[in-house]
């Protein structure tokens, strides 16, 4: 693998980490900023809508210039956006923060996506994409953690000056590393919204909301699950969260070994055994030990699908894939936000903290069920051109010679 893999790597892990950090701060957040949990919340939320719009945004106003500098101009927003929450002066100065380091978000993970799918040879484009992504993943297990501990110790302006850092090592890696790809010529904004007409990349996007969004339902709860089912101590949720994050880790790296050469079927199975142990959770919520592989197991499933979704996303969309890309990475916060409000609908409704579960497993079997469908249109639309093509006459040409 190419070592502008691991700049992309770097990035990525910068990014996953003030994504998840900020919920192991907003205590220290709502203290000294004197406001309440259920507002510091927003900058969860604010995050999220962020790189929703900030996905197709950002890649929109990239097109005039290269890839790799628009990834370096992503991360100079990614710095300015966490500086600016560092030294947020009053609530709303760090809110716009966050808001300005989620725009970078989507659109690096789009953008770099395309990159690393086009350092490598054809039959390695997955696995590319998962080795980016894997800084994302090892971010849950590391990066927010140690995040968390910092600024719960030192202070949550730490935190945010120490990921400002990351992303200034990420800029320079990007810089340095990544080469320099000339833009591609003949395509514009028309052409990266025709992709958005092809029923199979509107298909994998949504098996991403689902998808995705099956994990998270149960993953935004799981706090209250593991204390309040599980039996857990409140101070054990952070090492929960880090088996969650060593789960995301070797899905991830499966998912882009075997993406290259079984990506449907590695679909089928993931979402399906998703489906299956989301089902289980509510049962094995009621026991620690199983309840911590279960964890496992739904982070390593989730992320099982990213690679082969994305690539999917890449391969529907050949000829303009940057804006399908980042609009897929949006995708993935589009689940999360779903999921987790479905989540809360039926705790307050008085169905238990383990009802979630049940809220993932439908999604996860959504998901499911949508790959089937692609599969089969596909499989529809090659027959049908076969057919086709079978009915025209051979070229004269080619029948005089046989003669």
């Amino acid at each position: 693998m190419p070592l502008a893999l691991l700049a992309l790597a770097i990035g990525a892990f910068g990014i996953g980490t003030t994504e998840f950090v900020i919920m192991g701060l907003l205590p220290e957040v709502a203290v000294d900023f004197q406001v309440s949990i259920p507002t510091a919340g927003f900058l969860v939320t604010g995050y999220a809508l962020g790189v929703v719009l900030g996905a197709p945004l950002m890649t929109v106003l990239g097109t005039r210039v290269t890839r790799k500098r628009m990834l370096m101009l992503l991360m100079g927003l990614f710095i300015f956006g966490n500086a600016v929450s560092a030294l947020a002066p009053v609530f709303g100065v760090m809110l716009a923060g966050r808001v300005i380091a989620s725009l970078a978000h989507g659109a690096f993970f789009g953008i770099g996506s395309v990159v690393a799918a086009d350092l490598v040879a054809p039959q390695k484009k997955a696995g590319a994409i998962a080795t980016m992504f894997t800084g994302l993943t090892v971010a849950n297990v590391v990066g927010v953690p140690l995040g968390t501990y910092i600024g719960q110790s030192v202070g949550w302006r730490t935190t945010f000056f120490i990921v400002a850092a990351l992303g200034v090592v990420g800029l320079l890696g990007v810089a340095k590393l990544v080469p320099e790809q000339p833009r591609a010529e003949g395509v514009r904004l028309r052409h990266e919204l025709a992709a958005f007409r092809n029923v199979q990349v509107l298909l994998a996007m949504a098996m991403t909301v689902l998808g995705f969004g099956g994990v998270f339902a149960a993953i935004t709860y799981i706090t209250p699950m593991m204390t309040e089912i599980a039996g857990y101590s409140a101070s054990s949720v952070t090492w929960l969260l880090v088996l969650f994050g060593l789960g995301m880790v070797g899905g991830n790296l499966l998912g882009g070994r075997f993406a290259d050469r079984h990506l449907m079927p590695l679909l089928y199975v993931s979402l399906g055994a998703l489906a299956v142990v989301l089902s289980l959770f509510t049962l094995t919520a009621h026991n620690k030990i199983a309840a911590a592989v279960t964890i496992v197991l739904i982070g390593g499933l989730g992320f099982a699908t990213v690679p082969p979704l994305q690539k999917r996303v890449l391969d529907q969309a050949a000829g303009a894939p940057t804006l399908a890309s980042a609009v897929n990475i949006g995708a993935f916060n589009l689940g999360n936000a779903l999921s987790a409000w479905l989540g809360g609908i039926v705790i307050a409704a008085g169905l238990g903290y383990t009802a979630p579960n049940w809220v993932g497993a439908a999604l996860a079997a959504s998901a499911l069920a949508l790959a089937v469908l692609s599969s089969g249109l596909e499989r529809r639309t090659v027959t049908h051109s076969r057919r086709v093509a079978g009915h025209f006459p051979e070229p004269v040409a080619v029948t005089e010679a046989r003669r």
